[in-house]
């Protein structure tokens, strides 16, 4: 398969040079592990102070990780990424609000971006965070089978009522959506919840997806016992595969509570994970369908390569890519120029509340290794391509 994610002129045509140069500073600043420390400590704390700051968030970080302060400022992202073939998701990146009304809110944001998603072609999927709808402790007291109290019950119904209401939503108006992973102590709860929306919703077609962290050892063997509950009940999967975003939480949790760790004992064995995965999905495809969040340039080429011995097409509406907004550009443009289907999550919100969110990316970068390094690599290479020319 012919490397194809080395082309910085394609990686970065929507890029002026002060855009590259701001991806420079801002890749060169992460790359710096003391430096991303201090930056989330004085960032929250002028946050909470409410000191003039939001300015200089939004010039730096903010608008290059982010699409906008609301839905309609992502706009002309989404129509400038789509010129080059690349899709959007749209992702309120609000979190950790934990009253009724917040998940109201949360809900009434989703079925918007449904409806955003349903106008325009260059928005394929809504998607929402589990606990966008409903308090972590419910899904964790769920998960342990513990009896909730009828207070608690109500609460729960009133979260899978959100939850209903969105794939109800998503399924009428023929819009495919993500339903992101979180913390495995929660995520029995959500999973179970999520399966019987695809029951519900996916009887014709994918509707709902859920995701799969494969950091976790025991995600393929969940993936195939679900394959044959499909077959039984007669329901489509969809399922974003992710490597995960929550190792260290995991880590510290499991020594903490003395059990086993649920992550993949070393970073290899969660890369074959991961392909095992995609090689699952891929041989099912007549009832599943594969969004493929990464941005590790082996797994994404190891599905291509998997597509082209298969004789699938590379726009084969069951098989998208997707990465962050901001990241691994060399993978998301290339992939389009290239006619694949490719989607960019694109994380909105007011700067407040969507910090924890770019403070996690921040640490990711610094923490996956090579990540950081190999952003700068390309962002270097184009800079220089750009020089000679």
């Amino acid at each position: 398969m012919e490397k194809i994610f080395n082309n910085t002129q394609v990686a970065f045509s929507l890029k002026s040079d002060t855009e590259l140069d701001r991806a420079y500073f801002l890749f060169k600043m992460i790359a710096n592990q003391p430096l991303v420390r201090i930056g989330t400590a004085v960032t929250n704390f002028a946050l909470k102070a409410n000191l003039p700051v939001e300015g200089l968030i939004r010039a730096t970080v903010f608008d290059h990780f982010c699409g906008g302060v609301n839905e309609v400022d992502c706009l002309s992202v989404v129509d400038k990424m789509y010129t080059k073939g690349v899709s959007s998701v749209l992702d309120y990146s609000v979190e950790g609000k934990e009253e009724e009304d917040q998940f109201d809110a949360a809900l009434e944001m989703t079925l918007k971006t449904i409806e955003f998603a349903k106008e325009r072609q260059a928005i394929p999927f809504a998607v929402f965070k589990p606990t966008g709808f409903g308090r972590f402790e419910l899904y964790e007291k769920l998960g342990e089978k513990q009896t909730l109290t009828p207070e608690e019950q109500a609460e729960w119904n009133r979260v899978v009522a959100r939850f209903d209401l969105v794939c109800k939503d998503a399924h009428s108006k023929n819009v495919a959506l993500l339903i992101d992973g979180e913390e495995s102590w929660m995520q029995d709860a959500a999973d179970d919840l999520v399966t019987e929306m695809m029951r519900k919703y996916n009887k014709e077609k994918t509707i709902v997806f859920n995701t799969l962290q494969m950091y976790r050892w025991d995600r393929l063997d969940y993936l195939k016992k679900l394959h044959e509950q499909a077959k039984k009940d007669g329901f489509f999967i969809g399922m974003k595969l992710v490597r995960g975003a929550y190792m260290e939480k995991e880590v510290v949790r499991a020594e903490e509570k003395g059990y086993s760790s649920p992550i993949c004992a070393s970073k290899e064995a969660t890369d074959e994970n991961y392909d095992a995965a995609v090689l699952y999905m891929v041989n099912h495809l007549e009832n599943m369908s594969i969004f493929a969040g990464t941005h590790n340039e082996s797994s994404t080429y190891t599905l291509m390569e998997l597509m082209q011995q298969k004789g699938i097409k590379t726009n084969d509406d069951r098989i998208w890519f997707g990465q962050l907004y901001g990241m691994s550009d060399n993978i998301s443009y290339n992939l389009a120029a290239n006619g694949y289907n490719v989607a960019k999550y694109l994380p909105f919100g007011p700067v407040k509340d969507v910090m924890p969110y770019l403070i996690r990316r921040a640490e990711e970068n610094t923490s996956v290794a090579g990540q950081t390094s190999r952003e700068l690599e390309m962002i270097k290479a184009e800079r220089k391509r750009r020089k000679g020319k």
